[in-house]
């Protein structure tokens, strides 16, 4: 009789703490946010609650002193030459690890699985000497072939799951009547990967914007992605506006939700857990 009415007490209790810690965090997130996005319109804040004027003048400061407009432009190149490259590599491998059965496939997934295990800058420093031994140091394209190596395994892993649950009676169909390799996938697998793709692709764009670690390692002046801007504002020798800075790191916030909006809106964030579960039994 004890333990009947001790656990339902223990179950709410514990019940109670988790959301009091998710609430507690998810209060602290958007105080620290809700700090920025003000320092970044207020003309002196010092001390009090609230700043003792407003102005937007840091955003345009901002612009100007750290060229956001270059690098913005770098940032843009960078994630959409990383999802061109995704999808133009990583489509194909996942339908052939997802078909084909060959010696090592386990290995050549692990292989696969260790980028987004391992912390970037444990492959991240050797990456960047080979790239600097290339003449890719500092450049445009060390970057996206930097930011490609967590991202290309991303995209494989993402996409096996949707390959392995189309029917392949679909494609044996289409090669009946005369239809070769290249034109199976253009009109009958791409068509139904088309969801899983985009919502793979669109989640790499997330990822690659937020990529710190590789990027910073092999970026150049010319180079860097607004997120290394960033760091470097805040890093940097001299004195500066704390409102400017403040302004340089809504920019990115806005940047980074608008795109994760639109990834929302293509997937739900437990679909891919649910096709993956489904994937074995297919």
């Amino acid at each position: 009789m004890v333990s009947r009415i001790s656990r339902p007490l223990s179950e709410r209790l514990w019940s109670t703490a988790v959301w009091a810690l998710t609430i507690f965090f998810v209060l602290n997130l958007l105080a620290v946010i809700a700090a920025v996005v003000v320092s970044s319109f207020s003309t002196r804040w010092l001390g009090t609650w609230l700043p003792q004027g407003w102005t937007g003048r840091w955003y345009n400061s901002a612009w100007e002193e750290f060229q956001l407009g270059g690098v913005l432009l770098v940032t843009f190149q960078v994630v959409f030459g990383v999802v061109l490259l995704s999808a133009v590599i990583g489509i194909p491998a996942a339908y052939a690890l997802a078909r084909r059965d060959f010696p090592g496939k386990k290995l050549v997934t692990l292989l696969f699985l260790l980028p987004l295990l391992v912390p970037p800058v444990t492959y991240g420093i050797p990456l960047t000497t080979v790239l600097y031994k290339a003449g890719l140091g500092s450049t445009l394209a060390g970057v996206i072939i930097a930011n490609l190596v967590p991202a290309l395994p991303f995209v494989i892993l993402v996409m096996i799951p949707f390959v392995e649950q189309i029917d392949p009676r679909l494609e044996a169909a289409a090669r009946v009547f005369g239809a070769r390799t290249g034109s199976v996938f253009r009109h009958v697998l791409i068509p139904l990967l088309l969801p899983g793709a985009l919502a793979a692709l669109l989640l790499v764009l997330v990822r690659t914007i937020a990529m710190f670690e590789l990027t910073f390692l092999i970026a150049g002046s010319d180079s860097q992605t607004l997120v290394v801007s960033l760091y470097a504002a805040v890093t940097a020798s001299g004195v500066r506006a704390p409102q400017s800075v403040d302004a340089m790191a809504v920019i990115y916030m806005l940047s980074t939700l608008v795109w994760l909006v639109i990834a929302l809106r293509f997937i739900n964030p437990t679909q891919m857990v649910t096709r993956v579960k489904k994937a074995p039994a297919h």
